[in-house]
């Protein structure tokens, strides 16, 4: 038997009384949402629930608004873009700088501030930036070490004792000199000062969002007990300080700050001059023929693979095959000191290079592979560079430039090709 039509009808029944409420739903539901979305604005008599569609809309384009009108103001204000140091590896470096910073933000202009060495005429792949203000290339000189720097500052760690120290100090200062006598040659003040050194890679560009008005930014990690002074991004208040290396060396010494390394003096000189700072992430890393030991203990220093995604904020770095990955990075920067020269690794963000020994034979097929062939191409012509090619090059360079301190072509491109 299979029940009486009584038993069968009444599931029946309830089976279509719930079609019909599904029905229901199916219909009224759009027409519900469509007026709870497009009808007019309610009058301040209706329920506070019906202006609720109202308020999350209007607000989130107004939020998108925000970002989208900063981002926009921040890419087309006035930017100095101070580039300190040796030439080192130029040829992996720059091209990087000019595409990620340069080329990003149109009223951009560029500071040159380095010494006159064997690898200074790497600078002549400068002629591809797109606005240069002014170039330095000196001929060092020992510097003068005052009593306050010598009890403010410490040689330990310094690779050329504290007159590397002051040396550096001199190269930061100097390029906030250089912007300074440029603002008042053309009679108006930059919005944004970025300080960066010659030997920094840069894999990404450098986006709208770590520029912070009132706050100095500088990368997360590699803060040696301090700050990572390997970049700072500031308005013009915050870049004055931030910048002021060396005159602000004596206020240090009364403030009864001593023996201090490059990233303590520059946390010190921000905290005591009342300057706010930030760290952020950002996309960048030190180019670094230096040999450190593998793998690195607590107070070690962590050498990236180029080919890591990042951001590796200013780690050091090399092209290397990667010697550490996965579970090995883990462990390897488990033992790190935090407040040393730890940089951020999880996500398979960090491959560490084995930096025992020099670059590995074949490092140039592995820059070429990771950085594409327009960089390779800069590498490449470097390496083949040529003196005619030198001198060209650098007439290029020096026409763009509205301020030009250097020595002649011909000493720089002969002294650099003399090693090649």
């Amino acid at each position: 038997m299979r029940g009486s039509p009584k038993k069968i009808a009444m599931p029946f029944a309830k089976w279509v009384s719930y079609l019909d409420w599904r029905w229901l739903l199916f219909i009224t539901s759009p027409l519900f949402l469509f007026f709870l979305f497009f009808s007019p604005p309610p009058s301040p008599s209706f329920s506070s629930f019906s202006s609720l569609p109202h308020f999350l809309i209007s607000h989130a384009f107004q939020d998108n608004s925000t970002f989208a009108s900063r981002d926009e103001s921040v890419v087309r204000s006035r930017i100095a873009v101070c580039l300190v140091g040796g030439a080192r590896r130029f040829e992996l470096t720059g091209p990087s700088i000019i595409d990620n910073i340069l080329k990003q933000y149109p009223n951009s202009d560029l500071f040159l501030h380095s010494p006159l060495d064997k690898d200074a005429f790497k600078f002549s792949l400068l002629k591809h930036a797109p606005r240069v203000a002014s170039v330095r290339i000196f001929q060092p000189q020992p510097l003068s070490e005052t009593e306050s720097e010598a009890r403010v500052l410490t040689a330990l760690h310094s690779p050329n004792a504290l007159q590397g120290l002051v040396q550096y100090f001199n190269l930061v200062e100097g390029c906030l000199t250089m912007i300074r006598s440029y603002e008042a040659k053309k009679n108006f003040k930059y919005d944004w000062i970025v300080r960066t050194r010659v030997d920094g890679y840069w894999n990404r560009p450098l986006e709208p969002e770590h520029f912070t008005a009132g706050k100095y930014v500088v990368p997360e990690g590699s803060s040696y007990g301090g700050l990572n002074d390997r970049l700072g991004i500031g308005d013009q208040n915050t870049s004055k300080v931030a910048l002021s290396r060396l005159s602000l060396i004596p206020a240090l010494d009364s403030a009864g700050f001593h023996g201090l390394n490059s990233e303590t003096a520059f946390k010190a000189q921000l905290t005591t001059q009342g300057v706010s700072y930030m760290t952020k992430r950002l996309p960048f890393c030190i180019v670094s023929d230096r040999r450190y030991d593998f793998p690195p203990g607590e107070f070690g220093v962590p050498v990236a693979a180029l080919s890591s995604p990042g951001p590796l904020s200013g780690a050091k770095c090399r092209p290397c095959k990667s010697a550490c990955k996965g579970k090995c990075v883990d462990r390897a920067m488990a033992v790190l000191n935090r407040g040393w020269s730890w940089t951020q690794w999880g996500d398979g963000s960090l491959r560490l290079c084995n930096a025992s020994a020099g670059w590995e034979d074949g490092w140039e097929t592995l820059f070429d592979k990771v950085a594409g062939k327009k960089f390779a191409a800069a590498r490449k012509r470097i390496q083949t560079m040529k003196l005619e090619d030198c001198l060209r090059d650098f007439k290029q360079l020096k026409k763009r430039a509205v301020t030009w301190k250097a020595p002649p072509a011909t000493d720089i491109c002969t002294v650099g090709l003399a090693h090649t």
